[in-house]
């Protein structure tokens, strides 16, 4: 299956925020490991509504 751009977004912005929460925890900076899981929940609602609007796009 082809990913579309939302899709492509969402796992960069997952793997920022990978790195951002890894950051944080070696420099043990509880503010930069709470932003890394905020970019990585926001990188999976991105993708989600990604897959859900590739699917929308075979149906029709």
């Amino acid at each position: 299956m082809k990913e579309n751009k939302d899709q492509m977004k969402g796992k960069r912005k997952q793997t920022e925020g990978d790195l951002k929460k890894t950051w944080g925890k070696l420099t043990m900076d509880d503010q930069k490991i709470a932003e890394g899981e905020r970019d990585k929940d926001k990188g999976k609602v991105q993708e989600n509504y990604g897959s859900v609007k590739e699917s929308i796009k075979k149906k029709w």
